[in-house]
């Protein structure tokens, strides 16, 4: 293959995070006119005058694996530290809006993740709103169309019928691709997950699903209490006597979907150590999808990233919506964990926002990692010391591919 040299370009920078293999000081990572990678070295290697040089630290593109962009409009409307359920109850009762407002909204969401360096993203579809701006190609999305019947089995085959239109309709760009899936294990009955099983039978996908976000869930699963029972009996639901008892909510869900699969847990904050063992021991397709702000802006709680990394689980980050965030940046994200996990090292959370996600999501062969043949988007980081790599208050992101 040739390439017109004009078109070449050498980017060096002060330090460069390949992430699949060892950072490099003062590196050049030279791609050629389609942003595809076709060599990564020194300064030594290059003469000055054909480099673009660059203050920072030079990493891949940014991969969000969780995110609902059809409620961007709804930004500011949910008070914080609520707790899960009246959150939702505040989703349900005004998202409502006149579809100009959502589409501009979504524009501007999207405007934004791109400028602070996210190529690719995990997003959450209940209804068709953001179909126009993916056909666009602006990003890669895998999108999810998520289904729910308030664990009400006789319900299941018209909530089915209820939210096909969000993916059917959807024609992937851009390289995306698109998977039915269940909300949670809460609001999901053993029926509805068969047939979701049944409809994504065959080529491997990804499923995402929300996992142990509240206490509450646990509780449904382990004995039958808690705060979801309530608020199903104000919806007009009663739980089923038959659901399963005694262990908590994974159980229920790995016991209904496919381990063929890759699964992406999302949330996590009542995860325990068993669980994730649980988990991994059902599939080796297993990732956890952690949305540290949206987390804390809902239950002020994070995940136990402690026992995650003791047990090897494949973490990834997202952002969640902005009905529960501030903003949509994967940095953020990883700002927040390490201002209170200060102990979990950059490299590490580089490979969280990063590759763990570009494999959660199926689009490794192209992104998440400084890699020759890749096309995965170049970020640099701003006011980060390459030598402490501290991800303190002042760094920025700045997309230069």
């Amino acid at each position: 293959m040739s390439f017109n040299v004009s078109s070449i370009r050498k980017i060096k920078a002060d330090l460069v995070c390949p992430v699949t293999s060892p950072p490099i000081s003062n590196g050049v990572v030279t791609l050629d006119g389609l942003g595809r990678i076709i060599a990564i070295d020194h300064m030594e290697d290059h003469d000055p005058s054909t480099l673009e040089e660059y203050k920072g630290v030079l990493i891949p593109g940014f991969i969000n694996t969780h995110c609902h962009l059809e409620l961007s409009h709804m930004k500011g409307v949910a008070p914080t530290g609520t707790g899960l359920l009246p959150f939702i109850r505040t989703v349900v009762s005004q998202r409502a809006a006149q579809p100009e407002q959502i589409a501009k909204a979504i524009d501007v969401a999207e405007k934004e993740m791109i400028e602070v360096g996210i190529v690719a993203v995990g997003d959450i579809s209940n209804r068709t709103d953001t179909i126009p701006q993916k056909d666009l190609g602006n990003l890669r999305y895998y999108t999810f169309a998520e289904c729910f019947d308030f664990l009400q089995d006789d319900r299941a085959e018209n909530a089915l019928v209820e939210y096909l239109p969000a993916y059917d309709q959807l024609v992937p760009a851009g390289g995306g691709r698109k998977s039915l899936v269940p909300h949670a294990p809460y609001s999901v009955s053993a029926t509805l997950f068969q047939l979701l099983r049944e409809r994504m039978s065959g080529e491997v996908k990804t499923i995402s699903i929300h996992n142990q976000e509240t206490l509450d869930e646990n509780r449904l699963f382990l004995d039958q209490s808690g705060g979801i029972i309530a608020f199903y009996k104000n919806l007009g639901y009663s739980i089923s006597p038959d659901l399963p008892q005694g262990k908590t909510a994974i159980h229920y869900a790995i016991k209904h979907m496919d381990a063929h699969h890759r699964t992406l847990f999302v949330h996590n904050t009542q995860t325990s150590q068993a669980d994730i063992q649980a988990a991994n021991s059902w599939s080796d397709q297993v990732y956890w999808a952690t949305c540290p702000n949206a987390n804390l802006y809902i239950e002020n709680r994070l995940p136990d990233y402690q026992v995650f990394i003791r047990e090897g689980a494949r973490m990834t980050i997202g952002t969640d919506s902005l009905t529960s965030n501030w903003q949509l940046s994967i940095l953020e994200e990883m700002k927040t964990i390490y201002r209170l996990n200060s102990w979990i090292p950059f490299e590490t959370l580089l490979e969280w926002a990063t590759i763990n996600g570009a494999f959660a999501l199926g689009f490794d062969s192209d992104l998440g990692s400084l890699d020759v043949g890749k096309s995965p988007g170049l970020v640099l980081l701003l006011d980060l010391d390459p030598k402490s790599l501290m991800l303190h208050a002042g760094v920025s992101a700045h997309r230069l591919i």
